[in-house]
């Protein structure tokens, strides 16, 4: 397992991670303050990609597109979803820096 997805399994088990459109939307508009950040699956279609980056950049809350896919994320999360938000800047900042 790469390290982005073992980070993104510490945070569902730190209770930091938000998973779901309707869910991660939610939680930017009720608690835009506790959102470190949202991360998008590398093959989320481009209408998702382009709703979650304007509800994102009205609640100030930055957007990253990570290069796992839908499926890959699905055997961490449990859930097949392409949108995650990250409730703590550590794991957050060390899903980034894996990035590259």
């Amino acid at each position: 397992m790469d390290k982005i997805l073992g980070t993104i399994g510490l945070c569902i088990r730190a209770g930091k991670l938000v998973r779901g459109f309707d869910a991660v939307m939610a939680e930017i508009k009720d608690n835009a303050g506790k959102v470190s950040g949202v991360l998008t699956a590398s093959d989320l279609s481009e209408k998702t990609k382009k709703e979650v980056a304007f509800h994102c950049e009205k609640a100030g809350v930055e957007v990253t597109e990570i290069p796992e896919t839908l499926d890959e994320l699905k055997q961490v999360t449990g859930k097949r979803t392409g949108i995650l938000a990250v409730l703590d800047d550590g794991l957050y900042g060390s899903i980034i820096k894996n990035i590259h």
